[in-house]
């Protein structure tokens, strides 16, 4: 396959997140997010890095549009700190915290760049967390005035609004397995977290349109998710649970109308369904304008005795994941690009007329700066075969709207800290030199052409 175009007004460009990249941890107002106290828990976060530097990004954010605009970006996706905005949770917003998302944005249009803004990529202010976090349904109210906030100020000139960063990782990983922060491990407070994120999203998605926003998204990290024997029932059943934590609790509530049924039950058996109140599913179900996919690994899984898929997949009894044969990257995920095709046809199947964008798509390698150059092959053909799987999708009828590369900085990678870099420009952590990876100017030239050589 060569010579693929793209349509014309294909949204081509990368995505970052507060947290990872921005630094400032004490600067202007900021408060600590469950962040900044996980990476202060020993054990928590590989070598006991922290978000405090990062990149530096609060710094040098001219420096990084301008490395953008170099690149020939023409979108940018980027999250607020919640605790940058609203330094205790709630109650009015902080000046100066919203004045640097003023100044960012303004670089950005002067640059030709389109910015687009996600309200919660996982910095919940720890003030929050002391109440409950997402366990505790005001936190749902407390994103809706976030989102009235950052409108407020932000509205006249950002087009697109994206209300959670992958809600699975916020309540699976942070609730259930404590992965991520804030490190709780209790399947029913997993669960509730979920119901509650939701129930933020479509409050924020209603705070967002009383605000003039222009196109509201939501953004997924969805899974492709294949059974080890298609033919064996047992397999089946394991795979629509997993499909059901993963994919239909997030695309049902928020598409469809309400929880699927047997979603609906496993919240029943973990006595977290009389917190779904009558007209929640309602709220949830606000409707949005574009659905964002983050895409990295395909999964495979089936059933067995006296296993499970552990305690980030709640009631997965009898499930259990199965190593893949295929190479991997840095951070020992699978690669597959055919599992995304499967995904973006499965979607455009059963939620048809949902626009589809991809707002993350990349993968870690073990990076070497030589000579200044940085020549990340590996990179370039993880991107190159998810986008055919891209183009592939939406030669078949998908409704893709465009594709946002993860990352464009190397950054702080959660719990492995700065020891995974995901960027198309890398970051020397001690000097903040940014140096564009072969990566970089392969996606350039990529954006150049709208297409794929």
């Amino acid at each position: 396959m060569s010579g693929l175009r793209f349509p014309e007004g294909f949204r081509w460009g990368a995505a970052t997140a507060s947290y990872q990249i921005e630094g400032a941890a004490t600067e202007d107002g900021r408060t600590p997010s469950i962040w900044d106290t996980y990476a202060r828990t020993p054990g928590r976060v590989f070598q006991g890095h922290s978000g405090d530097v990062a990149c530096d990004h609060y710094h040098r954010y001219r420096d990084d549009v301008a490395l953008m605009k170099q690149l020939g970006l023409g979108t940018y996706r980027f999250s607020v700190a919640w605790p940058r905005i609203k330094p205790d949770g709630s109650g009015p917003a902080n000046t100066r915290g919203l004045d640097f998302y003023d100044r960012l944005v303004d670089e950005l249009l002067d640059k030709g760049i389109d910015p687009m803004v996600t309200l919660y990529h996982w910095d919940l202010p720890q003030v929050l967390e002391d109440r409950g976090g997402w366990t505790n349904r005001d936190t749902a109210y407390y994103l809706a005035d976030l989102a009235a906030a950052t409108i407020g100020r932000l509205g006249d000139r950002v087009r697109t609004w994206t209300t959670l960063n992958e809600p699975w990782c916020s309540a699976f990983l942070g609730y259930g397995s404590g992965d991520h922060a804030p490190g709780r491990q209790d399947p029913a407070a997993a669960l509730s977290a979920v119901h509650h994120l939701l129930l933020g999203h479509g409050l924020a998605v209603q705070a967002l349109r009383a605000g003039g926003a222009r196109e509201v998204s939501l953004t997924l990290n969805l899974a492709c998710v294949r059974p080890v024997d298609p033919n064996d029932a047992h397999d089946l059943a394991a795979v629509r649970h997993i499909d059901g934590l993963h994919n239909r609790i997030f695309l049902d509530s928020t598409l469809r109308g309400g929880y699927p049924q047997d979603m609906r039950a496993l919240f029943a058996r973990f006595g977290v369904d009389r917190q779904i109140l009558a007209g929640d599913e309602a709220v949830i179900a606000s409707p949005i304008d574009l659905l964002g996919v983050n895409f990295y690994q395909p999964s495979r899984v089936r059933a067995g005795v006296g296993v499970d898929c552990g305690p980030a997949n709640p009631g997965s009894e009898g499930c259990a994941y199965v190593q893949q044969d295929l190479p991997v990257t840095a951070m020992g995920w699978p690669v597959d690009a055919t599992a995304l095709y499967e995904l973006l046809m499965r979607l455009a199947t059963d939620y048809p007329g949902t626009p589809l964008m991809i707002t993350e798509n990349g993968a870690a390698y073990d990076d070497v700066l030589d000579g200044g150059r940085v020549a990340d092959h590996d990179r370039i053909a993880y991107l190159d075969g998810h986008l055919r799987a891209v183009h592939a999708a939406l030669s078949e009828g998908a409704d893709m709207r465009g594709y946002l590369a993860w990352s464009l900085l190397d950054n702080y990678e959660w719990a492995y800290g700065y020891g995974k870099r995901f960027g198309i420009v890398h970051v020397d952590y001690d000097t903040q030199r940014r140096t564009p990876k072969d990566s970089a100017r392969w996606f350039a030239g990529v954006i150049g052409r709208n297409g794929l050589g």
